[in-house]
Order: structure tokens, then C-alpha cells, then sequence
């Protein structure tokens, strides 16, 4: 579900600003969540805390609908699912009227992590945290290579047209 929301997204812009730009975003993009996907696992491998339903000590409280045997303290999906939505939020906002609504996403899935036993809240939080974090660091990349790649473009962050997309 998250894929073709996200390649729609591109779509719209790439639709209306062209594949140069739409290049930069995809490139830092599948850098990001790489490097999302490795931190957290090395984060979790390092902290080594126990998932709620696998914790002996509060397991017998808690009803899980999912155990695994990996551990929780940073939540993966809350970082990666946040990271991807403010990134898009900053990157597409000026062009795509209702994107404040991504940040529903992140939401889902912090509640689905809770719901299923797999998180404590605070993993869900410190995962926001990381993924903030890291979509800082991917603007900040996103905007050095669309700068030295394409001086000439019109920023898609920034765009002379104060019009979005979805006014035109």
C-alpha cells in the first residue's frame, strides 16, 4: 500500500516538473530508508530490549496478536514511516495541496506496533525521533544535489510559482 502511494506522488510531480528533479527525491529517497533500515537494525542489536510479548516479566499483562523474535527499542517502522513523510511533507508540500495528510501514515503504524505487542510507546517516540533526524539530513542532502546537478531548475521545494499543483 505505501509503494504505489508514494510512486503516485512522484507521478503527480513528475507530471508537472519533469524526471530531473523527480531523480534527485528518488535517489535520496532509497538512501534514506537504506540507511534507516541498517541503523535501526544495528540500534536493536545494540539495545537488545525485548518486545512486550516477549518480555517475561509483563508478558502474562499483554495480549499480542504477533510475536518475533527480533528486538524493539528503536521501532523501525515508526522511523522509516516518518522519515518518508516529513521528507515528501518538505519536499512536495508546495505542490501537492493535501500533503499534510501523509503524516497519517506514521500515525497507522505507531498504533498498529503498539496494538500488535511489538513496541512500547517509547520505541514508538525514539523512532520518530531517528527518522525526523534522518529526513533532516536527507533535505539537506536532497537539496546539495539538486543545487550542484540542477542550478538552473527550478527548485521543486521552492518554486517561483507560489501556485501548488493541485490549484492549477
Amino acid at each position: 500500500m505505501v509503494i504505489p502511494v508514494i510512486v503516485l506522488i512522484l507521478y503527480a510531480v513528475y507530471k508537472s516538473r519533469g524526471w530531473h528533479l523527480i531523480l534527485v527525491v528518488s535517489f535520496v529517497f532509497i538512501l534514506g530508508v537504506a540507511i534507516l533500515f541498517n541503523m535501526t537494525d544495528f540500534l536493536e542489536t545494540g539495545f537488545q530490549r525485548l518486545r512486550p510479548g516477549n518480555n517475561p516479566e509483563i508478558a502474562h499483562f499483554i495480549r499480542t496478536v504477533q510475536k518475533r523474535s527480533s528486538y524493539s527499542f528503536i521501532s523501525g517502522h515508526a522511523s522509516n514511516s516518518m522519515a518518508c513523510a516529513y521528507f515528501l511533507f518538505r519536499v512536495l508540500r508546495p505542490y501537492l495541496k493535501y500533503m499534510g495528510f501523509i503524516f497519517i501514515w506514521p500515525l497507522v503504524f505507531a498504533y498498529s506496533r503498539i496494538y500488535l505487542g511489538l513496541h512500547y510507546p517509547g520505541d514508538i517516540l525514539m523512532g520518530y525521533v531517528w527518522g525526523l533526524i534522518t529526513a533532516s539530513l536527507m533535505l539537506l542532502l536532497y537539496r546539495y544535489l539538486r543545487d550542484k546537478w540542477f542550478p538552473e531548475k527550478e527548485a521543486l521545494d521552492h518554486p517561483t510559482n507560489s501556485e501548488p499543483i493541485s490549484d492549477r
